[in-house]
């Protein structure tokens, strides 16, 4: 990317932060969902591969039915986009109020005892939303970000995520595992996205019948911090006429599904320490992939990945 069109791009991100939050909620919302909809008609590459990974999710869809999905994934994909722009400028309410934790795996107990913990998460919902709240309500949240380009956008974003309350680290910098480590031993919270590998050293697993390499970072961190690992999932929903509604002026809320701490499994017989922590980041990712599948069947529009991350795709993407 050149100097001048970074610039552009950064500029363009400024001012549409700056234009969403000046915005009544309706307003931007509509104006997402719109946006996403000419999307939907113009059928770009992102599209069709967004096309492509739900049906993954949803594989005896009718090609109507897997259509309207993909649109909705957009409306859903572009209100992350419009949430995240605004949420800065969010009251403590606004923030808390539109978000709801099932917490089957006890993390709130978890964390409350004074224990840190690891969450393994998907690019489902709103991950960011999910990250301020954590912040405000459970512990202080320390996580990664990939470094985007322009170096102005990635910036932006670091801004954006300190004032919401999160701690974020660059990912692949030698110092930031040890970071995430000391903040989880802390009794700090380092939710982490697992389900695209970044680092091209991802753990191979199943996920949606299908082969994947999903970071290993989550099982890996809460190993060597000695913390629990629980995956969740992050999905959204419509708050309609609820009285959360009316005192906030938002339409859609947002669930985190906290699943149940991933086991440890026990050390192969003669196995080293090097070849039980191997051994046992495999599994966990695994486990985590299971439960982030769930979620994703459950709720495929929430699924956010433009991008691909099937083996086969990859595959094809080289070819």
């Amino acid at each position: 990317m050149s100097g001048r069109r970074e610039d552009l791009v950064a500029t363009g991100l400024r001012t549409a932060w700056r234009a969403a939050r000046a915005l009544p909620e309706p307003v931007a919302l509509a104006l997402a969902h719109a946006a996403a909809d000419v999307a939907h008609r113009r059928r770009g590459p992102r599209v069709e591969q967004l096309r492509a990974t739900l049906r993954r999710a949803r594989p005896d869809a009718a090609p109507a039915e897997l259509d309207a999905l993909v649109r909705e994934g957009l409306r859903a994909y572009a209100r992350y986009w419009s949430d995240v722009f605004r949420l800065p400028s969010w009251s403590r309410e606004r923030t808390t109020a539109t978000l709801r934790m099932e917490d089957a795996g006890g993390l709130r107990q978890t964390l409350a005892g004074g224990s840190g913990a690891v969450c393994a998460l998907g690019h489902l919902g709103n991950w960011d939303h999910a990250g301020a709240w954590s912040a405000l309500e459970l512990a202080p949240v320390t996580t990664v970000a990939e470094r985007l380009r322009p170096e102005a956008v990635y910036e932006e974003f670091l801004a954006f995520r300190s004032r919401v309350g999160m701690r974020v680290l660059p990912l692949g910098d030698p110092s930031t595992l040890g970071a995430l480590v000391r903040s989880a031993r802390g009794g700090g919270l380092v939710p982490l996205l697992a389900d695209r590998d970044l680092s091209a050293t991802g753990v191979p697993v199943t996920f949606l019948g299908e082969r994947v390499r999903m970071a290993a970072g989550p099982a890996a961190v809460a190993l060597a911090a000695g913390v629990p690992l629980f995956p969740v999932v992050v999905r959204t929903e419509p708050l309609a006429r609820s009285s959360t509604a009316r005192r906030t002026g938002a339409r859609y809320g947002v669930v985190l599904e906290v699943a149940p701490a991933v086991p440890v499994p026990p050390a192969p017989p003669g196995a080293t320490p090097a070849q039980h922590r191997r051994a046992a980041v495999a599994a966990m990712t695994q486990a985590c992939a299971d439960v982030l599948a769930d979620g994703v069947r459950r709720s495929p529009h929430d699924w956010h990945v433009l991008q691909p991350v099937f083996t086969a795709d990859l595959a094809g993407e080289r070819a």
